[in-house]
């Protein structure tokens, strides 16, 4: 049953490699759950499924990520009802934990310059590294649309770059003058020596010429945040919060910002707009005279 919902998720749905290896672990996770106390996943019953979320806050993990589980759980179970696995969905009438939405952490426009300061673009990784903190902070690129770029889904004359978001759907998304120009840069003093004959068509390049993985852009962006001097614990996702936050600061439409993050719903991107009206609140305490 496990291996019939994987295939359905891959083949019939089109979700990505990392949401199909983060359900997998979950259903693994309920099915050794099960089997320790005897019983086969298709006699869940809604009584199972709680005592499995009651463990998992026993092993300490937070509402957000109880809630999630409970979401794999109700793929599977709607996907298990619908192919006849199981005459009932034990999911159905379970609560999702309640957990409090929390504001994305970001970098003001300051640290982001010194971030991007950061690399050695004298050298052939720091070239390639500088090239991708300004792609993915200029176009609110996800890591993994970020090292899944080709070349040829850059397009320097019209000014902007194709991706391949959740759920194999493209997009395409302006990109500043700055972050094209390191590119081309990229492209011209660091690529040609990273590539090996048998290297894939993909914009950026290891040391060893082949995929950039998310593990190893993560490091980079620690590593240069720390030689930046910034204070907060970076990581990848937070250029991307950064990118929406900016353009919010400054006027732009939530919709056009909802197209360029790839959001399917529009309350997604409206996360953001509360960090501007948190911001503006700590302006306005620090400044007016009657606050």
């Amino acid at each position: 049953m496990i291996h019939a919902f994987l295939s359905y998720l891959r083949v019939e749905k089109g979700v990505s490699m990392n949401t199909h290896d983060a359900y997998r672990r979950d259903v693994e996770k309920f099915q050794e759950f099960t089997a320790k106390r005897r019983l086969r996943l298709e006699g869940a019953t809604r009584d199972t499924i709680v005592d499995f979320l009651r463990s998992l806050y026993d092993r300490k993990l937070d509402s957000r990520s109880v809630a999630r589980h409970l979401v794999t759980l109700r793929q599977f179970f709607r996907f298990a009802l619908i192919e006849g696995f199981v005459a009932e969905d034990p999911t159905e009438t379970v609560e999702s934990p309640r957990f409090r939405m929390g504001l994305p952490m970001f970098l003001s426009v300051e640290e982001v310059d010194r971030l991007l300061a950061a690399p050695d673009a004298g050298t052939i990784i720091g070239l390639r590294d500088k090239a991708m903190i300004e792609v993915m902070y200029s176009a609110g690129l996800r890591v993994s649309e970020l090292c899944g770029l080709r070349l040829s889904d850059i397009h320097f004359d019209s000014g902007y770059v194709r991706c391949l978001g959740k759920g194999n759907k493209e997009r395409l998304v302006p990109i500043g003058r700055q972050a094209l120009e390191i590119v081309q840069r990229y492209l011209r003093d660091s690529r040609p020596k990273l590539a090996r004959e048998d290297s894939p068509e993909l914009l950026f390049l290891n040391r060893h010429g082949g995929a950039c993985s998310r593990h190893s852009f993560w490091k980079t962006v620690s590593d240069c945040g720390k030689k930046a001097g910034l204070r907060k614990k970076l990581k990848p996702h937070m250029l991307r919060h950064s990118f929406a936050t900016h353009l919010l600061d400054r006027g732009a439409d939530l919709r056009a910002v909802q197209m360029m993050l790839g959001h399917t719903d529009i309350a997604t991107t409206q996360i953001y707009t509360h960090v501007v009206e948190e911001r503006l609140k700590q302006v306005y305490r620090a400044h007016h005279p009657r606050a």
